[in-house]
Parts: structure tokens; sequence; C-alpha cells
């Protein structure tokens, strides 16, 4: 089966895209898209994660969370992997028609393509580590 290669959100596969917007409900707060929420989860500081929570569009959200160099959670090396499968559970649980849309990929390799990650991504050329992916 060939990979399912994907990145932008309006493209084929893009609804596994975390800039795809697909609302989620987590502990009780709505996030536009699970970019807003994976980004808002890198700080304690409740005013900056509400502060990402509300931004406009997932690109704003990203670009608020990495403006400034403060704040950034101690142990978010090691949490980042936990918070994203939070954040995706959530979006395919929630979202029926995703999920089914997720399963219809059957045992395909899914790839986010892009020069821009190495660790969520697959670098652009294959070296990255694809964690989204995967």
């Amino acid at each position: 089966m060939a990979p399912v290669i994907f990145y932008g959100a309006n493209e084929e596969y893009g609804f596994l895209s975390n800039f795809y917007s697909a609302p989620i409900e987590i502990d009780g707060r709505s996030w536009p898209t699970t970019e807003h929420y994976y980004q808002a989860q890198k700080f304690s500081d409740l005013g900056r994660q509400e502060a990402i929570r509300e931004a406009a569009t997932p690109g704003v959200a990203k670009k608020l969370a990495w403006s400034g160099s403060t704040g950034l959670r101690s142990d978010w090396d090691a949490a980042r992997d936990d918070v994203m499968l939070v954040a995706l559970r959530a979006k395919f649980t929630q979202r029926p028609e995703l999920q089914a849309r997720l399963l219809a990929t059957g045992d395909a390799l899914l790839v986010e393509h892009t020069h821009l990650d190495h660790y969520w991504a697959d670098g652009g050329d294959g070296s990255g580590r694809n964690r989204l992916g995967e």
C-alpha cells in the first residue's frame, strides 16, 4: 500500500494535519484545532494558554507559542508526545467522520511531509522522525 502523504490542511489527507479545523474538547475547554491545544500545553501559565487557545488560526497559535523564550514547561521534551497523543485521541474519537477517514487509510504508512519539521514530520527528505505520522 502506498504511503499517505499529508501536510496542508486543505489537501486530500489534510484532515490528518494539526492545522485542520476540527474543534476538540479537553478538560472542559474547547480548542479550535489540535495545534492550538498542543502549542498551549507548552506552558503552565493559564493566561498564556488562553491566549493561544483564542488565537484566530493555528498558525497564529504556533507563533504565539514560539514568541518569547520564557515560560516553557521544564518537562516539555518529555511531555510533548503524550500531549500530542491526548490531542489526537480527542480529535479522532470526538469526530467520527475523521475517525472513519483515518481508519480508511488502513495499514498505509502516514507521513507528514515537510522540511520544516524533523521531529513530527519527515524533514522533507525522509530523515525526520515522522512522529505525527506514527
